[in-house]
Order: structure tokens, then sequence, then C-alpha cells
């Protein structure tokens, strides 16, 4: 009999991978959830102000995740080939481009400040915009940290060790919280005190990264003679993979930004289910988010070795566990649901539109999801980024967006109609992330060899 050909990944593997991760992202979203309950308490202007500014705050945040997240793949990929001084260079110059890029970023947010918080904003009251400015102040300080831990982050997980970003997760979202009890509570601050233990907390993160990278142990490290040097080739490799990538995550934050002006349309009461569905959404896709994440992992480091036969096992072994951890997933938040929405204490109205949204995304997902955000993971993995991209910016701005505000408004279904919509767009991404799949174009998008 033919022996099993050994794989890249054992199923230990696997689950030292995964298992991190999915803790990872359920701290994320629970703690984002606790965090927005305590600011709560703070007021209405401060509420208001701080949800303003993270409307923009959060497409950074997603933007500088994406582009890290793209920039490890061709470090990802070096370790496969096994060329570590490779691999080693591109994830120094990845770090070195993400602090160079969130500075001028962060430069150029506090230049546009007066006209981000007046104009882009609208004619909002003279409490929230003086509460807006001091957030504003003090949050945007944290961009070039929070651009680099993304960045170290990242590195760890195409190691293959996603247990020392969910670590420093962990820090740094209990930093964050127990910050904002203390301040808010304990010491009475207003908005400065839900802005400074996130500042405390990204500024942690980052140095932590930096500190951790520098063990001459592990695979992809920062070399003791590291220098602020520019290596061209490093940089436009890096460029090609995690631009794209970033780019991507921008275009999709901002649609949802505006699918929120066409829910306002429609009432509180559309607003608030909306908002609901966002949240329990967040909490049925967690798993395919993580499971997602690590094959960007696998596939790198598969493609590096030119191992397209363990790129196609991996994808279908992955994409069969993402399908079922979100059918275990959504069993149980749909069975919670009318529990999960007593909590919310929301109008009759309010909570039969959040009743729908749940079941009908949880019911969606479970058939689509998988395969329009976790698959196409390979893709971007062998560093096809910018197909990626073109897919899912055209199909959400497209479908999610036009034919969501067209459905909504001139359809009739309200704020029922956008979430119809989305479903569409996972079957268009699916079908184009499906065809390039067969088509085999992604495995000549690989970083070149030596």
């Amino acid at each position: 009999m033919e022996l099993q050909k050994e794989r890249l990944f054992s199923n230990r593997d696997l689950g030292r991978l995964l298992i991190p991760l999915i803790i990872e992202q359920l701290l994320a979203v629970t703690v984002g959830l606790a965090d927005s309950l305590m600011v709560a308490s703070v007021g209405e202007a401060a509420v208001s102000s701080v949800s303003l500014v993270d409307t923009v705050n959060v497409l950074l945040v997603n933007t500088f995740s994406a582009l890290a997240t793209g920039g490890a793949i061709v470090t990802g990929q070096l370790l496969g080939m096994r060329e570590p001084d490779r691999a080693q260079r591109s994830a120094e110059q990845l770090l070195l481009f993400m602090a160079a890029l969130s500075l001028a970023v962060t430069a150029l947010m506090y230049a546009l400040r007066s006209c981000i918080i007046h104009v882009l904003f609208g004619a909002v009251e003279p409490d929230v915009a003086a509460s807006a400015e001091i957030y504003f102040n003090i949050v945007e300080l944290s961009i070039p940290f929070l651009a680099v831990y993304s960045a170290g982050a990242a590195l760890f997980r195409v190691m293959g060790n996603s247990k020392i970003s969910m670590q420093i997760s962990f820090v740094m979202n209990l930093i964050n919280v127990a910050g904002n009890a203390i301040l808010i509570f304990g010491l009475r601050w207003n908005v400065a005190g839900v802005a400074l233990p996130t500042l405390i907390s990204r500024v942690f993160a980052a140095a932590a990264v930096i500190w951790l990278l520098r063990d001459q142990q592990l695979p992809v490290h920062l070399s003791r003679n590291f220098r602020l040097s520019y290596d061209g080739p490093v940089i436009r490799s890096i460029v090609r993979t995690g631009v794209p990538n970033g780019i991507e995550g921008s275009l999709f934050q901002l649609g949802k930004i505006l699918l929120l002006s066409v829910a306002s349309q429609f009432g509180t009461a559309s607003i608030t289910a909306n908002a609901i569905g966002n949240t329990i959404g967040a909490f049925q896709c967690l798993a395919g988010n993580a499971i997602g994440m690590a094959l960007i992992t696998v596939v790198s480091q598969c493609v590096g070795q030119q191992d397209y036969d363990g790129v196609r096992y991996y994808t279908r072994k992955l994409l069969l566990a993402t399908y079922g951890a979100m059918f275990l997933t959504n069993v149980v938040l749909l069975s919670a649901t009318p529990l999960i929405l007593s909590i919310y204490h929301v109008s009759a109205e309010a909570n039969d539109l959040a009743f729908q949204i749940i079941w009908m995304h949880g019911i969606m997902s479970v058939i689509f999801w998988p395969m329009a955000f976790t698959f196409p993971q390979t893709l971007r993995a062998a560093g096809d980024t910018a197909y990626a991209m073109v897919v899912s910016s055209l199909s959400m701005w497209l479908f999610r967006l036009l034919l969501g505000a067209l459905l909504a408004t001139k359809g009739g279904f309200g704020v029922l109609g956008i979430w119809m919509a989305m479903f569409v767009d996972w079957f268009v991404r699916i079908t184009f992330f499906v065809l390039r799949y067969r088509s085999g174009k992604w495995k000549k998008m690989a970083v070149s060899r030596n």
C-alpha cells in the first residue's frame, strides 16, 4: 500500500494554531461589547463622541490589520521555501513599513482633525464636538502602536505561533477594560477615561510584540544588528500582497459605514435591530474568522514549498472545520436568541426585526459564509490578493451597498433589505472565487525564489 504523504501541519499543529485564534477572536468581540457598555455609563455626549470618532478608527484598525496580514504572507511563503534569512528580512521590513505608514497616517489625521470633527461628523452638539476632540486627541496617538502590534501579531501567526498573539491580546484587553473601570467608575473621568486605557493598552501590545520578536530562537525574529534600512525588492513584495488586502479591508468597512446611513432612514427600531444583528453576527462568524487566519498560515507555507496538493488538502480540511464550527455555534446562538434579545430591553418592533435578522444571518452564514470568506483566504495566502480585492470590493459596493439600498428603499423591505443584499454579495463572491481557484492562476502569484 502507498504510504500516506507526510503533511506540513499535523492535526495537533492545527489544534495549537486554531484554539488560540478562536480564543483571541472571542476576546476581541466580548471585550468590545463590555467596553461599549462601560462607555454608555459616562453619558450621551460621551457615547455619541466615542461612536463618531470610532467610525473612523475602526476603518483604520481594519485597514492596518488587513495590511499586516497581507504583508506577513510574504514571510509565510519564504518560511515554506526554507529561506530563513529572507523571511527574517521580510519581517523586519514589514514592521518598518507599518511603522512609517502609520506615522504618516497619524500626522494626516491630526492635520485633518478639525475637518473630521466639524465637517465629516456634521453639525453635532457643542458638548459632543468637545468630547469628540478630547477622545480624538488621545486615541489617535495609539495608531502607530496599533499598526506595529498588528504586524507583529501577523508574523507570529504565519510562524504558526498564534498563542503569543492571543496572550498579548488578552493582556491588552485586560488593561483596556480595567483602565476604563478605574478611570470611569473610580475617578469619574469622562471621555478621557475611555481614551487613555486604549492608548496605554496599545503601547503595551506594540512593546510586547517587539520584545518577543527579539528571541533569536524563533523561526522569524528581529536580528541583533537590526537597522532602520529600506530594502526595495522586499518592500515591493510586501506592497504587492499587503496593500490590496489593506484596500479591501478599508473599502469593506467604508461600505458598512455607508449602510448604517441607509438603515438610519427607517427609524430608531431599525437602527437598534441592525446594531444588535451586527453584534450577534460577529459571534455567529467568530469561528470562521479564526479558521480563516489559520488557513493563511498553513497555505502560505505550502505555497512556499510549492506543495499545491497540500494547499488543496488543507483548504478542504479547514473548510469542513469551518462548516462544522459555524453550524454548532449557530445552533446555540439561534436557540438562545429570545434570551439574548431579552437582555437588550428594546421595543417590540426592534425585538421582532432583530429576531428576523439574527435568524436570517445565522442560517445563511452556515450555508454560504465559509465559502465567501474562509475559502478566499487560500487565494490571499498564495499572493493572489489583488484578485481577491477586486472581487470583494466590487461585489460589496454593487450588491451589498447599491442593491441593499434599493431593496431597503424602493423594494420596501426596510432594514431587512440590507441583509438580503448581503447574502447576494456572498453568493457572487463564491462564484468568482471558485472560478479563480479552479483556474489555477493563483499558483503563479507567489514570492519569487532566489
